[in-house]
């Protein structure tokens, strides 16, 4: 089942990669002088990456490669234009530490739920296994029971 959601899944980003719009870039960088998504911005550097965007979109380019010679030579803005960090190297941590840190959280949550039912027991006297009442307590008790029951 996993595999055909993956399948599913990489029909249309591959598309993306092979055809990419110029909407969907623009969403994904951010202007180097205003630092606003690029979609956003009106700057001057922010309407010549538009329309290097459209330009080599209309050439064909894909989309990792539009996106790397933005980042890279010839046009050198590094990688402070992406709007999301990459999902290798060092920047993979900003992907994977929040995942971790919702996990973490989930079993933190899930163990403390677990040991406070297990320990509710033993302070409500009502469920301890204390000792037996006297039986003419005990008689007592279910004839009071027996009165009210009707």
């Amino acid at each position: 089942m996993l595999t055909a959601l993956a399948l599913a899944c990489a029909g249309p980003a591959l598309a993306s990669e092979q055809h990419p719009t110029q909407g969907e870039l623009e969403a994904e960088l951010v202007c180097p002088q205003c630092h606003e998504p690029l979609d956003e911005s009106n700057s001057p550097i922010a309407q010549q990456m538009k329309a290097y965007i459209r330009r080599h979109i209309a050439m064909g380019w894909t989309k990792s490669r539009i996106v790397d010679s933005l980042v890279g030579p010839p046009n050198n803005l590094g990688p402070s234009v992406l709007g999301v960090p990459p999902k290798h190297g060092f920047d993979l941590l900003a992907w994977v530490l929040p995942l971790a840190g919702v996990a973490a959280g989930a079993v933190a949550l899930a163990a403390g739920a677990w040991a406070w039912s297990r320990n509710r027991t033993s302070g409500n006297p009502l469920l301890a296994d204390g000792p037996a009442l006297d039986p003419a307590l005990d008689r007592r008790v279910d004839e009071e029971l027996a009165r009210y029951d009707g």
